[in-house]
């Protein structure tokens, strides 16, 4: 397969040209530009640039923004988009992910990319130490995200006037180990450069090797100067990734990004940032400082400085363990005190990686909506119900010129067409409660909370895993009631408010009513506040 993949490359043409993947989040190609090098040669490795388009742009016009080559004199977007201009090559392979269009770089914009990254690697000899992203705008903002929620990717990155998403500044300290480069325009009147200025001087602070470029007089264009004359490919060329370095620090939140290199994070303490700063001080010896971390492992097989068959001696937090040379080692932590402990696995229903939330957590993979019909509702019914579905699933729906459509297509099906395979692959967004959508009724004893079917002024939207997919619940009112066309429009209106959702929400008339507004606890149970809220109302039954 490997084979017929590298002569796949080799019949490419070179120079820019659009290829695609097959999507299982919507079961759709998707398209994304690529740049292969002239005298393209298979048994070579090659450099890969990342390339992430701004709002409003595509993964053509980003792959000539990339290469310095902006729009002609008086020309639109639209008409810059049609073609390609010649460009000078270089001996790397470029990617540029549509990512669906302008829909931010979380979610399954996010997966859109690895996905890119994952069929670019299968098509061609890419060298896995000198993969670098790069992108402008929100694409530049999509770079801090990414490049440090999986900081073992990268070799460098580098974010041009960057609009990064909430939950990314202290990220930061992911960067120690790779360089960052940051561009923007002291005039930009849409992302205003003290944000960027504020990255680099909190970079500088903890030891990131930081680079910067001010220029002067500049707007929301600073891309036209920062890749002129394809200075990034000259940036990108000298760094190479460590992937087993002596250092490794590494904070997250979410079980979803919780590795880097040889570090693995088992257990966060709820709700805070967890924290680890690992190192090797000699052979076979290794002392960490944490954070908010109650269980941790240590991969080590492959590193220069771990010799197999050999004790390993740790410190952690000040106390001294030693192991037998095995390469793959776990940590806990009970009562302040770390011990070696079996590698770890969470017993009954945990918040783990794969079902954490938060409620975004559901509409970020392949997903279906599924509207309720088990009461035998009429056709007039039928329709309002199978409307707000449909709604909900409405991506694409149409922003203007600039921010067009998001390109994404979740099915909408009755709880009567849900088939097993769907059960099987798709987290299920269902409307309705357990006397009206079959699929609610099929998991009422395992779901925490339901709202009666008779209250008409409340909304309740919450997530729970079942089984190796989520359930999103929504009961009542559906959540984007009274929620006004405000904000930049990453995404419509409809789905604006999901990614800043905890695990639960419940209101009253208007999503901008919030009666309850939180996460569930480690094993997926209501907190004491909660419940007191959620029971108080009169129209919520508590099963959990």
């Amino acid at each position: 397969m490997i084979y017929s993949f590298e002569l796949l490359g080799q019949k490419l043409p070179s120079g820019p040209q659009v290829l695609t993947f097959f999507s299982d989040a919507d079961d759709t190609e998707q398209p994304y530009g690529l740049y292969l090098p002239k005298n393209y040669d298979a048994s070579k490795k090659y450099p890969l640039v990342m390339m992430l388009h701004g709002a409003g742009s595509n993964h053509r016009l980003a792959l000539r923004r990339v290469f310095g080559k902006s729009n002609a004199e008086g020309e639109t977007d639209a008409e810059a988009t049609r073609y390609f201009p010649v460009w000078d090559d270089v001996d790397f392979i470029v990617a540029s992910p549509y990512a669906r269009g302008t829909a931010g770089y979380q979610g399954i914009p996010e997966e859109d990319v690895y996905d890119v990254l994952e069929d670019v690697k299968k098509r061609f000899s890419i060298d896995e130490n000198r993969v670098y992203l790069t992108g402008l705008s929100m694409g530049g903002g999509g770079t801090l995200w990414l490049g440090l929620t999986r900081p073992d990717i990268w070799a460098a990155v580098a974010a041009v006037c960057p609009a990064p998403p909430e939950g990314t500044f202290e990220l930061a300290s992911n960067a120690l180990n790779f360089p960052v480069h940051f561009f923007h325009g002291d005039a930009d009147p849409v992302v205003p450069v003290a944000g960027t200025q504020k990255w680099v001087s909190h970079l500088q602070d903890i030891g990131v090797e930081v680079s910067y470029k001010e220029f002067v007089d500049v707007k929301h264009d600073s891309w036209v100067s920062a890749y002129d004359n394809q200075f990034i490919f000259e940036w990108f060329s000298p760094a190479v990734r460590v992937p087993y370095p002596d250092r490794v620090t590494f904070v997250s939140k979410q079980y979803k990004y919780n590795k880097a290199f040889w570090i693995r994070f088992d257990e966060i303490e709820y709700g805070k940032l967890a924290e680890i700063e690992a190192r090797f001080v000699k052979e076979n010896a290794v002392e960490a400082k944490t954070k908010n971390l109650n269980a941790y492992t240590v991969t080590l097989a492959g590193h220069p400085k771990f010799k197999k068959g050999s004790d390993v001696s740790f410190k952690i937090d000040g106390e001294e363990l030693t192991v037998k040379g095995d390469s793959i080692v776990s940590f806990s932590k009970i009562n302040n005190v770390w011990s070696v402990a079996k590698p770890h696995e969470a017993v009954g229903i945990r918040k783990v990686k794969g079902a954490e939330g938060p409620i975004y957590d559901a509409f970020s993979s392949r997903h279906v909506y599924v509207y309720g019909t088990s009461d035998n509702p009429s056709e007039d019914e039928v329709k309002r119900r199978r409307g707000i579905a449909e709604q909900a699933a409405d991506w694409s729906h149409y922003r203007g010129e600039f921010l067009g459509r998001v390109m994404f297509f979740p099915r909408v099906l009755s709880d009567k067409e849900v088939r097993p395979s769907d059960l099987e692959s798709a987290n299920l967004i269902l409307f309705g409660n357990k006397e009206n959508n079959a699929l609610v009724a099929r998991h009422a004893d395992k779901l925490p909370v339901h709202l009666k079917t008779s209250d008409k002024e409340h909304g309740l939207l919450y997530v729970f895993p079942i089984g190796k997919h989520y359930v999103a619940v929504s009961s009542g009112l559906p959540w984007w009631t009274g929620v006004e066309d405000v904000g930049f429009p990453f995404v419509p209106v409809t789905h604006r408010k999901l990614s800043g959702f905890k695990d639960l929400i419940f209101f009253k008339n208007s999503a901008k009513n919030i009666l309850a507004d939180g996460y569930f606890t480690p094993d997926w149970r209501l907190t004491e506040e909660m419940q007191t809220i959620l029971s108080g109302s009169g129209v919520i039954t508590i099963t959990r």
